[in-house]
């Protein structure tokens, strides 16, 4: 029976440690795309993944320095070298698509992928969001539920469609929101989320684990320690 990883189901993360255990990724070529600081992509750097390639829209990007520290291939597509979006989103599928990847993550990738883009990797796009979605979707997540006072926030780390932070969900967890917190600090807790599910979300997605019938994601195959499946959409470990 398969594992769920669902859309909506928080409980489901709490595997993330059991499943991690597992050398899914071996050999799978996993693309990045950065346009910042890159924690994340530090964090798939040390969880052993094979990142081929960082590719960012900003050359000044510390991700790229990342990447070179670590002896990882970078490329540096900017869209004021294009003419249009159209061309900018064309340069980067091609320089992606060069690196045959498993997987291409989104780690603080800054800029909209356009449909061709997303079309040219169906199912094999990941990205991770600071809110528990479908809730404070666009790029002040943070921001945005700290004005509206929830005392829950949380990460969200879903497949990429042709929508903004709208794909099936593969996994999410709640970070509790405390007294006195500003954007820094609650973002800070929700990076620590990011940073431990991610790379295991793009291991399974590099590995041809995942699988998705509309909005539900879930695994192709049982993982020791843990129970689910489209009946049990809870996934969540014994």
């Amino acid at each position: 029976m398969p594992v769920a990883a669902r859309g909506g189901s928080i409980a489901a993360a709490r595997g993330g440690s059991e499943l991690a255990g597992e050398n899914v990724a071996d050999n799978k070529r996993v693309v990045v795309l950065a346009s910042g600081n890159g924690s994340n992509l530090q964090a798939l750097l040390d969880a052993g993944i094979d990142v081929v390639l960082v590719a960012s829209d900003r050359p000044d990007a510390y991700a790229l320095e990342r990447a070179r520290l670590a002896g990882v291939d970078t490329a540096v597509i900017r869209p004021a070298d294009h003419p249009d979006r159209r061309a900018f989103d064309r340069a980067l599928r091609e320089a992606v698509a060069a690196a045959q990847p498993d997987a291409v993550c989104l780690a603080g990738f800054m800029r909209i992928l356009g449909p061709e883009f997303v079309r040219a990797f169906p199912d094999r796009i990941v990205n991770t969001h600071p809110s528990l979605l479908p809730a404070f979707r666009g790029a002040h997540a943070v921001r945005d539920a700290l004005a509206y006072g929830v005392r829950v926030s949380g990460c969200t780390v879903h497949l990429v469609d042709e929508q903004v932070d709208h794909g099936p969900v593969l996994f999410q967890a709640a970070v509790p929101v405390e007294d006195g917190d500003d954007e820094a600090s609650l973002h800070e807790r929700i990076k620590r989320e990011e940073h431990r599910l991610l790379p295991l979300a793009v291991s399974l997605l590099a590995a041809g684990r995942v699988r998705t019938d509309g909005r539900r994601a879930w695994l192709t195959a049982e993982v020791a320690g843990c129970r689910g499946g489209p009946g049990d959409p809870e996934g969540v470990p014994r």
